[in-house]
């Protein structure tokens, strides 16, 4: 995945030579997943959880593979690029919500907090490894051969996921059509105020608080003046501060996760704060150490998103959790394109600090509204 994200970009960019067009290019990615992720859910509770994994690393795999032939051959463009991207998106939304599902299946209940933590530490890692790669391959051999490393990874996690079988097979969901599960799973959200607010709540962490990755280069390029080399530590930050919050939530929660996730998301408002701050007060090695922390609650609130939501539906209904989560996590470009504004109108700082007050106001207010939230 983020090996596609590093080819992605210098792809678009060597094609446009645009900074715009690469990020809407990037914003390709995640636009699919408001519109698949509950769609996504409902077959993750019908088809074998399994086989929907391999499949969808199957597809990505040939949409990785054509667009790495079509630039080898000079011949692509940045609409099929687009329109590559986006499939592959909408097969990364089902991939998404299946996983979580599937995680239920494999450790229980019990387990399943940690096991979600040790497939975000997992992730995280790919990150580094991913990136370095695929930036190796690009400087050495060019954006094709790159795309076609992307595609020869996600063959190898179709392989893997070949021969699993899940501890507790998905239940089955009955004969009700796609659209009547659709519009059931919308009932039990509209029935459950509590749904409704982790959906919120992750929306907003999306929104508010990892959309400041989007404005990274500009901190490391025009406030801070370290060049690429500084933008790399700094994107090093965000995966070992998520591997190090995840490795120490491995011992997991029994009960008060709502409350855990309040106090996350109010750290990761408050880390946001602080990064603005920080390159006038702290320098290189505070801004270092607060992207490090605010990915690190960053990572913790993805966590207990997606555990809460899977721990408070029944079985039949755990893909269409997952589905949830996804739809929330799918208004990223919305975050993206107003942090980038807030950036262009009133500099960096003030962008990254106006988004971590609007996730402390938005944490603090649902914490006063909603106090069942912190008995989860």
């Amino acid at each position: 995945m983020m090996g596609e994200v590093v080819v992605l970009g210098w792809l678009a960019l060597e094609l446009t030579d645009s900074p715009f067009l690469v990020g809407a290019a990037m914003g390709a990615r995640s636009l699919p997943l408001f519109f698949v992720g509950v769609p996504a859910g409902v077959i993750a509770d019908r088809v074998p959880r399994q086989r929907l994994l391999a499949a969808t690393a199957v597809g990505q795999t040939l949409t990785m593979a054509l667009t790495g032939v079509l630039a080898l051959a000079g011949v692509v463009t940045l609409a099929q690029l687009v329109l590559l991207t986006v499939l592959a998106g909408a097969l990364r939304g089902v991939e998404l919500a299946v996983r979580q599902s599937y995680a239920h299946d494999v450790v229980g209940g019990a387990g399943l907090v940690s096991g979600l933590a040790i497939l975000g530490v997992a992730m995280r890692v790919g990150w580094l490894l991913g990136s370095l790669g695929a930036g190796a391959i690009i400087a050495r051999y060019g954006s094709g051969h790159a795309y076609l490393f992307v595609a020869a990874a996600y063959l190898a996690g179709a392989l893997a996921i070949f021969p699993a079988r899940a501890a507790a097979p998905a239940a089955p969901s009955g004969p009700d059509t796609m659209w009547r599960s659709i519009t059931g799973f919308v009932g039990v959200v509209n029935r459950d105020p509590m749904l409704r607010v982790l959906m919120i709540l992750t929306a907003g962490a999306e929104v508010l608080g990892f959309a400041h990755q989007a404005v990274l280069p500009s901190l490391a390029r025009d406030v801070l003046d370290i060049g690429p080399e500084g933008l790399g530590a700094l994107n090093a930050a965000r995966s070992v501060g998520g591997i190090l919050a995840l490795l120490a939530s491995l011992r997991g929660f029994s009960q008060g996760g709502g409350a855990l996730f309040v106090a996350v998301l109010l750290a990761f408002g408050g880390s946001l704060i602080g990064l603005g701050a920080a390159p006038h007060f702290v320098g290189l090695a505070g801004v270092v150490v607060l992207v490090l922390v605010a990915n690190a609650a960053g990572a913790l609130a993805d966590l207990l998103a997606q555990s809460l939501l899977q721990l408070r539906v029944p079985a039949q209904l755990r893909g269409r959790a997952g589905g949830a989560w996804v739809v929330a996590i799918g208004l990223a470009p919305l975050g993206q394109l107003q942090i980038g504004a807030l950036a262009s109108l009133v500099g960096v700082s003030a962008a990254l600090g106006a988004s971590g007050l609007g996730l402390v106001a938005l944490a603090g207010a649902t914490a006063l509204l909603y106090p069942r939230l912190r008995a989860l």
